[in-house]
């Protein structure tokens, strides 16, 4: 069996957008079921008994993939729900400034206008033209957006809008220097970069594992430097507040038990980590990222735009091409006319096309694309 027929997705669909939401693997979904199957067969066993040591294995399970101490690590539904958290938890006052970047998730975003509007702190885009300079050049040019009200550094391990990663090792050790919090989303990162989150650095990160290590929907975790935990504040206070029996972790007793809910998504997170094991992903993530990179210079021969970075930061599983003009009307009509399914989306009144090489993709992908966009250019 291929590594196509091992998912899900639809065999009508040539599907280029896993990184909007991942797709999962036939094995791992299956997992999936089962430990749902599991919950509903002794409902009381499986939440009242088993959940906490389930949960620290499967928090081990992930840790150990993302570089990390198990009880520095909690699953969240989704980075939002964990940059809500943080944001919630942070002591903002008038005048204090979050430094970001124009080139951040929207949903996050929203997130942080909200918290400043009510703290009287603000929060400050900085503009990052296109293109973007190599890193030393990018670090030097966003650091200069750093002032006496800067506390907090928020910024994308991959962008979301232009598929760019950014040098945040150096940002998050420069901040580090400077007594500034870093927060980093890396929402795209797990599964489509090697991390390793103790020597990156930033005190706070949050990973979604649906997307790029192909875990069920819903899976996704928070981690924090050990010396920050004691300042996150539960965003649902639950058993694990005041606990009569606390376990050997406060950040994990607060953040990770939030009520009755159903945790199969999170406990299948190893089966995927297993799954990419097993069909030696290190390989397909190189042929992916060539694929990539060959579309993307294709799509930019065919629409005369420019390469939106020079740098090695664009070597990566998912890429994004500006548009010849502003047209959003491009996505439906690559899927209603072609059944290719992509991400067209504006950006600073700009039309870009982002598109996903995963393991269930070949040339043969590539070549639908192009051939669907010389047809609607033609």
């Amino acid at each position: 069996m291929g590594l196509r027929e091992l998912f899900l997705l639809d065999p009508a669909v040539t599907y280029l957008n896993h990184g909007s939401f991942g797709a999962c693997p036939r094995p791992v979904f299956q997992a999936y079921q089962e430990w749902q199957l599991q919950l509903e067969r002794h409902p009381v066993d499986f939440l009242d008994r088993r959940t906490p040591g389930l949960m620290a294995a499967a928090r081990a399970s992930l840790a150990e993939y993302v570089g990390c101490g198990a009880d520095d690590l909690v699953y969240f539904p989704n980075p939002t729900t964990a940059i809500n958290m943080i944001a919630r938890s942070l002591k903002l006052g008038a005048g204090d400034e979050i430094l970001t970047t124009d080139h951040e998730y929207g949903a996050v975003d929203r997130t942080w206008r909200f918290i400043c509007n009510r703290r009287g702190a603000r929060y400050v885009r900085r503009a990052v033209p296109l293109p973007i300079p190599e890193d030393e050049t990018f670090i030097e040019y966003f650091w200069s957006g750093v002032n006496d009200h800067t506390r907090v550094i928020f910024i994308s391990h991959i962008t979301s809008p232009t598929a760019i990663k950014f040098p945040v090792k150096e940002i998050c050790a420069r901040a580090r220097e400077a007594g500034i919090l870093t927060i980093v989303d890396g929402a795209h990162a797990p599964g489509q970069i090697p991390l390793h989150l103790a020597e990156l650095g930033a005190d706070l990160y949050t990973g979604a594992c649906h997307k790029w290590l192909c875990a069920p929907k819903g899976a996704s975790f928070l981690y924090s430097r050990p010396e920050v935990k004691d300042t996150l504040e539960p965003l649902v206070v639950s058993w694990g507040w005041g606990a009569e029996q606390p376990g050997t972790s406060r950040f994990v007793d607060y953040h990770e038990w939030q009520g009755t809910r159903d945790i199969a998504a999170f406990l299948s997170v190893p089966a995927a980590i297993e799954f990419q094991h097993k069909y030696r992903w290190d390989d397909v993530r190189r042929r992916c990222i060539e694929l990539a990179a060959e579309t993307r210079d294709r799509l930019i021969e065919i629409f005369g735009t420019a390469r939106l970075t020079q740098y090695q930061g664009w070597a990566l599983q998912m890429a994004a091409v500006e548009l010849p003009e502003p047209n959003l009307d491009i996505q439906r009509r690559l899927r209603e006319e072609h059944n290719i399914e992509v991400l067209v989306h504006q950006w600073h009144n700009r039309s870009f096309i982002r598109f996903s090489f995963q393991g269930y993709n070949d040339r043969a992908d590539a070549d639908s694309l192009i051939d669907a966009v010389q047809t609607l250019y033609a």
